[in-house]
């Protein structure tokens, strides 16, 4: 709102200092700065807030070190993420942007999403919290909205490689790591004749990847600061991608897909970056504010959301590898001991605990050193990620 209010201004009245909301460097920066202020600030009262109201999390104990001293501990703090994504978004950001738009939209349905489900767990004592195929019917809609969002769009361009334009082409397009010329086209998936139904695959796979993607940040949040810290991690990557991006020159230096109007996703990403990292100054070791389901599902969708619209989605797995770990080993230990109980009688483990970052546990870790390690890989991963421009 703020840009467009002194876009104005600068045009009617020439305003000294207006037109420095021009630029995406500043309304990034000041985003940024915007969304830590909130978290910080505000988050001390929301935190009392839940306290006052008992939205404490109940914890079930299973044989961890420390683990039953967290009962109590308010629990949906991702309100204070979602709070402090939207409101610098929606001061700083071209709110009318159709990409904007798709990941604010992601990011408070699937909060409202979570937030029933923490209600639920917390308020009405549903330990089950809301069921498994209400959440599946959620990720699915707001999966079929994006997708649709993205195929039918007149604001949503086709990108072409070297940020010479956008093709003409009916293709549905994105980019492949670490290959030369590294355009993918969904309609090689399908034999020629059936061309014209590409937006189906299409549509199909933002689907499971917004639902993976969601559910594995849901995993990945057992330990105090872990999701978030990540989160922030991988945000900042996506916002280094979306500013290349959105910048004719650089895509065409680096040779990537060249995306208009993307880099307005940088506000949105700094703000997103701002938000987790605030969040942390309560969530880190030892944790006053647990995020719920409504901060890691909106999290992980938001994630999945902005990679798509940038055509990084084929860079998920490396970028979110920590969160990728993290269900895959849960996938291990679940498929591993019905295969054992199965064929011997007794099931079996691979991981002494699953998540993986339980397994660490058992094995005595430091919570606070399991969170470090992986924070770091996760740095390490985003190194990689972010060295495909140029490793092809």
């Amino acid at each position: 709102m703020l840009y467009y209010l002194f876009d104005f201004l600068d045009k009617q009245f020439d305003l000294m200092g207006a037109s420095v909301f021009r630029y995406i460097s500043f309304r990034a920066g000041m985003a940024a700065l915007i969304s830590l202020v909130i978290s910080i600030v505000f988050g001390k009262q929301l935190i009392n807030m839940l306290r006052r109201f008992q939205m404490g999390e109940s914890i079930r104990d299973l044989g961890l070190e420390g683990q039953m001293e967290k009962a109590g501990t308010p629990t949906m703090g991702g309100i204070i993420i979602i709070a402090s994504i939207a409101i610098p978004t929606l001061l700083f950001a071209q709110i009318g942007n159709i990409y904007v738009i798709l990941l604010l939209v992601t990011a408070v349905w699937m909060g409202l999403i979570g937030f029933t489900d923490d209600y639920l767990k917390v308020k009405k004592k549903n330990k089950e919290g809301l069921a498994g195929h209400f959440k599946i019917v959620g990720q699915v809609v707001i999966g079929l909205i994006v997708g649709l969002v993205m195929v039918m769009h007149p604001d949503v361009a086709i990108p072409e490689l070297g940020g010479v334009g956008v093709s003409d082409s009916n293709a549905i397009v994105t980019t492949i790591p670490f290959f030369k010329n590294n355009e993918f086209q969904y309609d090689w998936l399908l034999p020629y004749f059936l061309e014209d139904y590409t937006w189906v695959i299409y549509v199909l796979a933002v689907i499971f990847i917004i639902t993976s993607v969601s559910n594995a940040a849901n995993l990945t949040d057992g330990l105090d600061g872990l999701a978030g810290g990540s989160s922030a991690i991988i945000g900042l990557t996506l916002v280094v991608f979306a500013y290349l991006s959105g910048n004719a020159v650089f895509a065409d230096y680096l040779n990537i897909a060249f995306i208009p109007n993307s880099g307005e996703l940088v506000i949105f990403g700094a703000a997103f970056v701002g938000a987790c990292i605030g969040f942390l100054w309560f969530n880190s070791y030892p944790a006053q504010v647990f995020m719920g389901d409504t901060g890691s599902l909106s999290l992980g969708a938001t994630i999945a959301v902005f990679a798509l619209v940038i055509r990084k989605e084929l860079l998920i797995p490396l970028l979110c590898g920590v969160f990728f770990v993290e269900t895959i080993s849960v996938m291990i230990q679940v498929s591993y001991f019905k295969y054992t109980k199965k064929k011997y009688g007794e099931g079996r483990r691979v991981f002494l605990m699953s998540p993986l970052h339980h397994h660490y546990q058992k094995k005595g870790w430091h919570e606070a050193k399991i969170v470090t390690r992986f924070w770091t890989s996760g740095i390490l991963l985003a190194i990689i990620t972010l060295a495909t421009l140029k490793l092809r």
